[in-house]
């Protein structure tokens, strides 16, 4: 089975179980707009052109727009993952309209190319988001452990609400249920680098992003 295919499943088998009351935004990301974009090599490993940043923008964009739709008149704090969601967050942030503050929080699920299923708070929040509507910034989800161990710790601070607004997701790889009601786009179960995302620490200044070329 093809990328684009093996990712079309995945696609039409998550949305199947998604709560049919929300109004998702989620579309399958396709590499139809690279041409004679040329691979890339980071240590060990070559990538291929995946995601234009175009793409990536436009994804954004509208995320942005449904946020803003939604949150008109609101003040709620964004909890942006560090450290793969510090473009996909700046780039958001620049496009919300409503009052808003930003803070950081650091969560370490990644060696190498595989989750370590183990996830620990680094960096934790100063600033007390009791009563507070909250939104949690993502580059992306796969197993979905990152964002499973972070809401009950929101949760104990007495938030007023939580919302989660990913860039990517993978739904072929989710082992937790989670409810995300802002994704910008679905992949299928690929390794990929660029716009904050890594291999091993590098790679995250790519504007656009790779796949992993598999040998």
């Amino acid at each position: 089975m093809d990328k684009i295919a093996f990712g079309m499943t995945f696609f039409t088998l998550f949305f199947s179980i998604l709560p049919s009351d929300r109004d998702f935004l989620c579309t399958f990301a396709s590499n139809s707009t690279f041409t004679h974009t040329p691979m890339i090599k980071i240590k060990d490993k070559q990538f291929e052109p995946f995601i234009h940043h175009e793409q990536i923008a436009e994804r954004v964009a509208a995320l942005a727009d449904k946020l803003n739709a939604d949150y008109k008149g609101k003040n709620p704090i964004l909890i942006a993952i560090l450290n793969g969601a510090f473009i996909f967050a700046a780039d958001l942030v620049r496009r919300l309209n409503f009052d808003h503050e930003i803070q950081f929080a650091k969560f370490s699920s990644y060696e190498g190319m595989d989750t370590t299923g183990k996830v620990q708070e680094l960096i934790g929040l100063s600033i007390d988001i009791k009563n507070r509507d909250v939104i949690i910034v993502e580059d992306i989800i796969d197993t979905g452990t990152t964002m499973f161990n972070l809401l009950p710790k929101l949760k104990e601070h007495g938030v007023k609400s939580v919302e989660i607004a990913v860039l990517l997701m993978k739904p072929g790889k989710l082992k937790v249920p989670l409810d995300v009601k802002y994704c910008a786009m679905t992949i299928p179960n690929e390794f990929i680098v660029g716009y904050g995302l890594d291999y091993d620490g590098i790679g995250r200044n790519y504007k656009s992003i790779y796949v992993v070329k598999e040998d």
